[in-house]
């Protein structure tokens, strides 16, 4: 009988860009926005930040993560290179330096040479890859996919609270763009929990609080200067 499990940690690549960009998306622009309303904007030059905010934050978004991801590709592929070298000049050493992960994890020591051994002779830098190094395919970095996740994601999070600032009255603007961010803030962290598999009610504590936070701010920022001027 075939036992199937499901498990998630193949989407922690793209899943974690993902989040990141839809509440940064989120985040961002409706505290810009907020912000910009709070100094005394009309409709017009709320939508102009806000539309600028988002063109801005999707390609910095992009930007940042094919640049981070690609530093962490990078310094896996010097250990892989630097790994293969030590495999052709001293065998020896990196199949004991192999068998001893393996007795740490339990084994005994005749089984761990064994196990050493046989993975040594199917792909031994991909044995030393995934259990002295931690890189496997699953979880190696992917800076294209990251990149697009992050600035897609940035994009459709940023556009819900400029939907709002259209289809809200001026009067209840400040009010109605916070709560409904907060709503869509809630949505995203109950979809990531749901897609990650994580606890919903935690994940969706954190994203709120802190997007609760940063629009308060920046909003708190905007009355100040719009007092002042």
């Amino acid at each position: 009988m075939r036992h199937s499990e499901r498990h998630r940690t193949h989407r922690t690549g793209w899943l974690r860009a993902a989040v990141i960009g839809a509440n940064d998306g989120i985040v961002s622009t409706a505290s810009l926005v907020l912000g910009v309303a709070a100094a005394g904007a009309d409709t017009k030059g709320i939508l102009i930040a806000g539309v600028a905010g988002l063109v801005a934050g999707a390609m910095s978004m992009a930007a940042g993560e094919y640049v981070s991801v690609s530093t962490q590709a990078d310094t896996e592929r010097a250990d892989l290179a630097r790994e293969s070298k030590e495999l052709a000049s001293n065998p020896a050493e990196e199949h004991a330096e192999l068998m001893a992960i393996y007795v740490k994890r339990g084994l005994d020591t005749t089984l761990a040479s064994r196990v050493a051994t046989q993975l040594t002779q199917h792909d031994a830098l991909a044995a030393h890859a995934r259990d002295e190094l931690g890189i496997s395919d699953t979880l190696a970095a992917k800076p294209v996919q990251a990149a697009l996740a992050s600035a897609g994601t940035f994009a459709v999070g940023a556009a819900l609270p400029l939907l709002m600032v259209v289809l809200l009255p001026v009067s209840f603007l400040m009010w109605g763009l916070a709560g409904s961010s907060l709503l869509f803030l809630a949505l995203l962290g109950l979809l990531a929990a749901r897609t990650g598999g994580s606890p919903v009610i935690t994940s969706v504590n954190r994203i709120t609080f802190w997007g609760a936070l940063a629009m308060a701010l920046t909003a708190g920022v905007g009355a100040l200067f719009g007092v002042a001027a």
